[in-house]
């Protein structure tokens, strides 16, 4: 099962300008007691727009940035391992890329951690409400 944030704000900022702020957390649990109780947590993202797909309205996905940064808490056996542990890891959203995984152990288990986005604002980008959804999913 994985538990994430409804929505979050990140605030307002110019075009040719950068705003970031944490999601909240995220969490895995894995209650299937498996002796392979391994799992990968992939995120992606879409277009930020403001409604519409006038060019000067949309925030394409390769301009939104994540990093998982550490596990909050973990329970379980195994290693838990960060898709990004720090900002000079973080990865573009255009395509899936892992969030976190659990790559040994057996059991139950979880994770926690709270993902920050970093979101470039096109120099073109006019202003307006822009939103965008972040998916995690767990395999």
């Amino acid at each position: 099962m994985i538990e994430v944030p409804a929505s979050r704000d990140l605030g307002s900022g110019f075009p040719g300008q950068t705003i970031s702020g944490q999601l909240g957390t995220v969490g895995v649990h894995d209650e299937r007691a498996a002796a392979d109780a391994t799992w990968r947590v992939s995120v992606v993202a879409t277009q930020f727009d403001t409604g519409t797909d006038q060019e000067s309205e949309v925030i394409p996905p390769n301009l939104v940035d994540y990093w998982s940064g550490p596990a909050t808490s973990t329970t379980g056996s195994g290693t838990f391992v960060p898709g990004q542990p720090t900002r000079a890891d973080r990865q573009s959203l255009e395509r899936p890329r892992t969030a976190f995984s659990h790559t040994s152990g057996s059991g139950n288990n979880s994770a926690h951690w709270n993902p920050t986005l970093e979101i470039t604002i096109p120099q073109h980008a006019v202003g307006g409400l822009y939103s965008g959804t972040v998916t995690h999913s767990v395999a």
